[in-house]
């Protein structure tokens, strides 16, 4: 069995600028390409290929790959950001062996890309999976015509690696996640340790099976949730959706089991349950925020963005469940459970803002136009250096001067960051105030469903 995917190499962007602001100079290719020369020095990477015994071409020779894709890239012309395809193919671990690797590595580089383009293929042994790299120069060599890379290449190659490993007795993995229809971004997603907001349904009808007896309990349970039926049970197929997805979500593509007969059957199920005579009603607390806003709001009399942020964390820690106090609560809007994904940047933008002490969108500007000035200070500066780069004589200036640029560069760097967070910051700060309002809503809407509930029992 082999795991295929290529993705596109990219010019070295900053030194291309660098290199630019010298007007003296012309483009040059060690500029261009050092994308591409890194991708074949990992490819070729001693370490990993057992001393280079698993490294061959397509159409060039494994010791000058460089020089000769290279070479072909100048005769036609670099059209273009993409200066090279990196590629790989990964086998189950003990399958084969790194000969068979290789041999099936090359036939594979030779199917796909023999006829036209040049290929550099390695086999690296650094970990449990024996696997082969590709790295494709992009301009045929016949006739200077682009590799366009598109999604049936892609295809190609997973069926003519599959077709070379059934020559070869080797497994295929068939129905693969990250080939079915809509389903190769929640792959990477799930690769990442994360959840897709349709994990996040899943999770919730279960939890609505687990507990209704009739298709009206479901519906209740679900929009009590923040979702919104576009297809409900007078239809075939089942579709809902939230306020922050862009299409619905059919409930019998979530799996086995979703289907309206399904779910049916697992109504009728629940009808035996003696529990579950009343209508089901999520059992946890459902006012997290608001109990988090008064709680705050009775330590810090004050709105700041920081407190902003502050009561959006703890919402989102809530949802991972790592927040220090052990609540049987959550966020009910699946937008909200949703921004999990982008907890890491949510915090890197929140510590700005406590080390820098910002209370306010207008403090958040004035930081913003003080990172813009001071940036701007640095890069005249280093700009002059640069002009008198061009008329000293003497190697001792010229490396004082270089190394005095260098240091500006290291100034100016983490200005660029902060300043790159603070604009992050400032088209974050409607969102969750967005999310929060939607979140309070749904919550203040429960908080008035259960008290109707709770005086409607009394009266009995």
């Amino acid at each position: 069995m082999a795991v295929t995917g290529f993705w596109p190499v990219f010019k070295n962007l900053k030194a291309t600028l660098d290199y630019a602001d010298n007007p003296d100079k012309t483009t040059a290719p060690e500029y261009l390409d050092e994308d591409l020369y890194a991708a074949l020095r990992y490819a070729e990477n001693g370490d990993k290929t057992d001393h280079k015994m698993f490294a061959g071409g397509i159409n060039c020779s494994a010791q000058n790959a460089y020089a000769e894709m290279i070479a072909v890239q100048r005769r036609f012309g670099l059209r273009g950001k993409v200066v090279g395809y990196h590629g790989i193919q990964s086998f189950r671990e003990g399958e084969v062996t790194p000969e068979e690797a290789f041999e099936i590595g090359k036939e594979t580089a030779r199917r796909m890309w023999g006829d036209r383009y040049q290929v550099l293929v390695t086999v690296h042994l650094n970990t449990d999976n024996i696997h082969c790299h590709f790295v494709v120069n992009p301009v045929s060599f016949k006739d200077g015509s682009k590799f366009q890379n598109k999604i049936g290449d892609h295809k190609e190659l997973r069926k003519v690696s599959d077709q070379i490993c059934r020559e070869h007795g080797l497994s295929v993995l068939e129905n693969s996640e990250f080939y079915s229809k809509g389903k190769k971004k929640e792959y990477w997603v799930h690769k990442a340790g994360k959840r897709t907001h349709r994990d996040m349904l899943r999770q919730d009808v279960d939890e609505a099976l687990a507990k209704c007896g009739s298709y009206a309990e479901i519906e209740y349970y679900l929009k009590c949730l923040g979702y919104r039926f576009e297809r409900d049970f007078h239809y075939a197929h089942l579709s809902v959706i939230a306020d922050s997805w862009q299409r619905a979500v059919r409930l019998d593509s979530l799996g086995d089991g979703y289907d309206k007969e399904s779910i049916r059957e697992r109504c009728l199920g629940n009808q035996l349950k003696p529990e579950l005579y009343a209508v089901a009603y999520p059992e946890w607390k459902r006012a997290p925020l608001l109990t988090l806003e008064y709680q705050i709001r009775q330590v810090q009399q004050k709105d700041t963005v920081t407190l902003l942020f502050q009561i959006f964390i703890e919402l989102l820690k809530i949802c991972t469940g790592s927040n220090i106090e052990q609540q049987q609560s959550r966020p009910m809007s699946p937008a909200m459970r949703a921004e999990v994904q982008k907890l890491d940047t949510t915090l890197k933008e929140y510590k700005l803002l406590c080390d820098r002490k910002i209370e306010s969108p207008k403090e958040l500007l004035s930081f913003q136009e003080q990172l813009t000035d001071r940036i701007s200070e640095l890069e005249q500066e280093r700009y002059a250096l640069r002009l008198r780069l061009r008329r000293v004589k003497r190697p001792e200036e010229e490396a004082a001067l270089k190394a005095w640029a260098k240091e500006l560069t290291k100034q100016i760097s983490p200005l660029r960051q902060q300043r790159k967070v603070a604009l992050c910051i400032a088209q974050h700060i409607p969102q969750i105030q967005a999310l929060l309002d939607a979140e309070r809503q749904i919550e203040m809407k429960h908080n008035n469903l259960t008290r109707k509930k709770m005086r409607s029992e009394q009266r009995f």
